[in-house]
């Protein structure tokens, strides 16, 4: 009930010509006026209505007036009613004594006074106007409270996010500034070397066999800064939503040989031993760069951390769907640190060890995703980790990759 609403009135008599005098005289568009002929009756509107003011006639067969307050008194729903009783005994009886013994707020002797009774009415009705509108202001107080806890909450986070965003950024640059300054110093050391060498007209230095060399050594550093731009560049753009995915129809396995055997210098450098488990040929329809990047990326991952054992990849029929699987046997990862992977700029590299931006793992999550696929982990600490690369086998409608929130 609002405060605009009327205000409830009560008014409890044996006799229908008492009631229809009294509600004739006190009703009005402010007020509903509710009527019983016992005490009983009384009571039961009371359960159902918040009553301003109840007018009862002492003087009732079974349940009097007297004893209908103090049932009203005794229940908690009923116990703060204002009670005016009225009665035709005369004043010599003391009915108002005990009247107000029993709770009432008034004592009101027939015949009834019509400016008197209109005016006690009005009080109660504007108290309890009063009552209700101060109930409402509270109500919208205590909402208006829990909104701004709400928004303080909500503030505390995004501070925090920006905090966290922040720290990330820088670094973020500070890991792209090491990135870029390892193969840069490389380049700009062989540069120096072989500057002094031809000052010094050291020809020799330049055969044929030194020469492949060279450009060995700088075709790995400049692929190095390639591939970090690149990720930078996946990032950005699956960000704005414009990664590109270009889907055709693939064979699985002829694409896993052709990494497995690309990786293999790079495997034996790192003291691991590929092995891709036999299986017939599955065809889908995906994009063949953007897969490849993804066991590239799982591969690389697990030469790095596998701690130069053997690393297995193979290939399961799962219904509609073909699963990668990318195991190796190094220290696993840390059940806490599992869900915070594939999230951007996350290493697994030991402090002051970085390697990479910590990106490859949330690249290719997003790929996975945008093929209508999934790329999950399993790992328990001491017994290595298992990367599953999940795709539809079916063309399907690839969706672009998600924008993280």
């Amino acid at each position: 009930m609002s405060a605009h609403d009327p205000s409830k009135l009560l008014i409890v008599d044996d006799l229908p010509e008492n009631l229809r005098a009294l509600d004739a005289l006190i009703r009005d568009e402010q007020r509903l006026v509710f009527q019983a002929q016992s005490g009983e009756e009384a009571l039961s509107l009371m359960l159902e209505h918040d009553f301003a003011l109840a007018i009862l006639d002492v003087q009732m067969p079974g349940m009097d007036g007297f004893e209908l307050a103090e049932l009203m008194r005794s229940t908690s729903r009923t116990r703060n009613i204002p009670i005016v009783f009225v009665s035709a005994a005369g004043r010599e009886l003391n009915y108002a004594f005990k009247g107000y013994e029993t709770g009432a707020v008034d004592f009101l002797y027939k015949p009834l006074d019509p400016d008197a009774v209109r005016s006690k009415v009005h009080v109660f009705v504007t108290l309890d106007q009063q009552r209700r509108e101060m109930q409402r202001q509270m109500e919208a107080l205590e909402a208006a409270r829990r909104e701004q806890e709400v928004l303080l909450r909500e503030l505390n986070e995004t501070q925090a996010e920006l905090q966290r965003s922040l720290r990330m950024r820088d670094e973020f640059m500070s890991l792209v500034a090491h990135e870029l300054r390892t193969p840069l110093n490389t380049l700009f050391l062989e540069t120096q070397m072989r500057s002094l060498q031809l000052k010094r007209g050291n020809l020799p230095a330049f055969n044929p066999d030194q020469m492949n060399n060279m450009i060995k050594r700088d075709e790995r550093q400049i692929k190095a800064m390639i591939r970090l731009i690149d990720d930078m560049l996946d990032v950005s753009r699956m960000k704005s939503g414009t990664l590109s995915i270009r889907p055709a129809k693939v064979e699985l396995m002829a694409l896993l040989e052709r990494v497995v055997n690309d990786l293999s210098l790079q495997a034996a450098a790192a003291g691991a031993n590929v092995v891709l488990a036999p299986h017939h040929a599955v065809e889908g329809f995906w994009d063949e760069f953007r897969i490849e990047q993804v066991v590239v990326n799982l591969l690389t991952n697990a030469m790095r951390y596998g701690g130069g054992g053997a690393v297995e990849v193979s290939v399961h029929d799962e219904g509609c769907n073909v699963r990668i699987a990318v195991r190796d046997h190094g220290k696993g990862i840390a059940p806490d640190f599992i869900d915070r992977i594939f999230e951007p700029y996350e290493r697994g590299a030991k402090s002051g060890e970085p390697k990479g931006l910590g990106l490859g793992l949330y690249i290719s999550r997003q790929l996975a995703v945008s093929h209508g696929g999934q790329l999950t982990v399993e790992s328990t600490p001491g017994q290595g980790a298992t990367f599953s690369l999940t795709l539809p086998c079916m063309e399907t409608a690839l969706q672009p990759a998600a924008t993280p929130a």
